[in-house]
């Protein structure tokens, strides 16, 4: 009796593990590649043209579950002082108390609260961005997350795209010029746009 009992209690243990494994499988954590990321930004100059601009160093975590995207989370901190508009002058502007005040907040960061799917295969990833000192709601729309891929070294890589948009005004970036024809110097919608790569943590 006690062979029998124990037999099953095994059979159990296998059928749970193999049922357990496809989910298993389908989480993984992934370490946001700097070399291979690019967070961009876009805002306008004297109600004319597109300034465009990226920041050099990044860092982060992604969790990504692909059969429940809703247990996914994304936690990413941006390196402010590495700001490149491409025009040293007017990139230590944007570094002065003017505007992010590097020396004060060399950093923001962005913390996900929540992901749901979006239209065409898409997602939004709900967070918490803090830049200059204030954090505030932002929502990143994510086209999708690409296939799994091993690159030449054997490491597991990732990718996707994302964008938002958001009111320098609501993060205490206020400074500005009104112009003698009406306007103002710098628009006040930032447009970001984000391209990822990740490597699956070991």
């Amino acid at each position: 009796m006690m062979r029998v009992t124990a037999a099953r209690i095994a059979g159990f243990v296998m059928a749970a593990f193999l049922v357990a494994a496809p989910v298993l499988a389908s989480a993984a954590t992934w370490n946001i590649d700097p070399d291979h990321t690019s967070i961009g930004f876009k805002v306008r100059h004297l109600m004319v043209s597109n300034v465009k601009g990226v920041f050099g160093k990044v860092s982060g975590v992604v969790h990504i579950d692909d059969r429940d995207f809703a247990k996914s989370s994304v936690t990413a901190t941006i390196d402010t002082t590495s700001i490149d508009t491409g025009v040293a002058k007017r990139d230590a502007h944007l570094k002065s108390a003017d505007f992010l005040d590097v020396a004060k907040y060399p950093t923001m960061t962005f913390v996900s609260t929540g992901v749901t799917k979006g239209s065409g295969g898409g997602f939004k990833v709900l967070g918490n961005l803090t830049l200059h000192g204030v954090t505030r709601p932002v929502a990143l729309e994510v086209e999708g997350l690409s296939p799994e891929v091993k690159d030449p070294m054997g490491t597991i890589r990732r990718g996707a795209s994302a964008s938002t948009t958001i009111n320098r005004k609501d993060f205490g970036l206020t400074w500005n010029k009104m112009l003698e024809a009406g306007g103002v110097a710098v628009g006040d919608e930032v447009k970001i746009n984000i391209e990822v790569e990740m490597t699956q943590a070991k």
